[in-house]
């Protein structure tokens, strides 16, 4: 044991492993859990899991910290660190011995400011594709062969001179035209909204790059702000957005027409290479040439055919003849074999009505005998000769009922053979 008043009194000399040591039990008794909130940087992990970083403030501040996150609490992680995320730490102070360095050992790890933000990302982003403004159908091609090019971002960005070095060297022969806008801070969104109405507003280019270097979330908030997501779905011009780096997806980039993983590669994107066109052109221009010169030797070898076929025109004629001759005896046999098969259908078709003309006859005959044989059956003629007689008074009109004579009336009776006038003496009704 070590007396606390020798070494307040200076007479006590430590070895560097006794003053390590007690330096470390002395921040473990007042350092034993506590919280810290930074920055990674240089974040790295080891083939046995255990992560190693620093943590800076910030806000810029010099003051730093060495981190060391065992393969246990590592595995404990809901997200992947990254350089540049803000984030909480738990744990507690230590001191590495074997070089005497201070470094906070951690416990858990979760996103603080970036955390927070990425979270208001995510909801931002279900909600506008809820209403269908990152959907494929949506997407516009952009200008295969642009003339002139829109560049939105900041005059003093690094992704200007970027995409102008990039068109310079690849495609000199387009023009770009610069929309400036800042691309960091409060007032960023409002200016890239006006800088992207202003372009589509005067239509003056073929295609919208909207550019940024790389940084933190927070840095690249500007194009996650709904107005911009919203200018950018809505900008009449189609619209490459090259923002960060290959790792940086703001919603800008699922609302554009075509998403560049850097500036760089947007205006690779937007503008074909003139070396490469001068290619195409070449290769198009010697297949044109090629299929000229083949129709050229095609209709020469029709004409020299013409030609020949001209310079005979009487074997032209002969031929011509011979063709009339061939096709008019091809008439005349065809016309007799019209009329054979028209003078055979005609023979067919008589002896087919005489036959039907036959048969109807003599059903109509046999139909008439026996109209004639009920006819006769209903005459009253042969009823008469039966020895019935035919009454009626002196009007003519038909006695067929007692009911209608009285004693003294006259009546005309017609017999089989002639007729006969009587006089009713008498009436007897029924079997009287």
């Amino acid at each position: 044991m070590v007396d606390p008043a020798e070494a307040r009194s200076g007479a006590l000399v430590w070895s560097v492993a006794g003053l390590v040591q007690a330096i470390a039990d002395t921040l473990g008794a007042r350092f034993a859990a506590c919280g810290v909130r930074g920055e990674i940087a240089s974040f790295s992990r080891a083939a046995s899991g255990h992560c190693y970083f620093s943590l800076k403030d910030a806000d810029g501040a010099a003051a730093l910290i060495r981190c060391a996150m065992f393969r246990r609490a590592a595995g404990l992680l809901d997200f992947v660190p990254g350089e540049g995320q803000l984030v909480e730490l738990r744990g507690r102070l230590a001191v590495y011995e074997p070089r005497g360095e201070l470094q906070f050992v951690v416990e858990s790890m979760q996103r603080a400011g970036a955390g927070a933000l990425y979270e208001q990302f995510l909801r931002l982003q279900a909600r506008l594709a809820a209403e269908g403004l990152f959907d494929p159908v949506r997407k516009r091609p952009i200008a295969a062969f642009p003339h002139r090019l829109g560049v939105v971002t900041s005059l003093a960005a690094a992704a200007l001179r970027d995409v102008l070095t990039t068109l310079a060297r690849r495609s000199p022969q387009v023009e770009v035209i610069v929309y400036p806008s800042p691309v960091q801070g409060a007032d960023a969104p409002a200016a890239l909204v006006q800088a992207l109405e202003t372009a589509g507003r005067r239509a003056e280019v073929d295609t919208l790059l909207l550019c940024r270097g790389g940084g933190s979330l927070e840095d690249l908030w500007a194009f996650n702000d709904e107005r911009v997501v919203r200018a950018v779905a809505a900008s009449p011009i189609p619209l490459v957005c090259g923002v960060g780096h290959e790792t940086d997806v703001t919603l800008a980039d699922l609302a554009a027409d075509l998403r560049a993983p850097t500036p760089t590669a947007a205006a690779e994107l937007a503008a074909p290479e003139a070396a490469a066109c001068r290619e195409q052109l070449g290769m198009l221009a010697r297949r044109a040439q090629r299929r000229v010169r083949s129709q050229l030797d095609l209709q020469a070898q029709r004409l020299d055919t013409l030609a020949l076929r001209l310079a005979r025109p009487a074997e032209g004629l002969r031929r011509r003849e011979a063709e009339l001759v061939l096709l008019g005896t091809r008439l005349a046999r065809a016309a007799r074999r019209v009329l054979e098969r028209s003078d055979d259908r005609l023979q067919q078709l008589g002896a087919r009505l005489a036959r039907a003309g036959g048969v109807l006859r003599r059903t109509e005959a046999q139909r008439l005998a026996a109209l004639d044989d009920r006819l006769r059956a209903l005459d009253p003629q042969h009823v008469l000769e039966r020895g019935y007689a035919w009454l009626a008074d002196t009007q003519g009109r038909v006695v067929g009922s007692v009911a209608r004579l009285a004693p003294g009336d006259a009546l005309e009776a017609t017999l089989a053979d002639g007729h006969a006038t009587l006089q009713v003496e008498a009436i007897r009704r029924g079997r009287e």
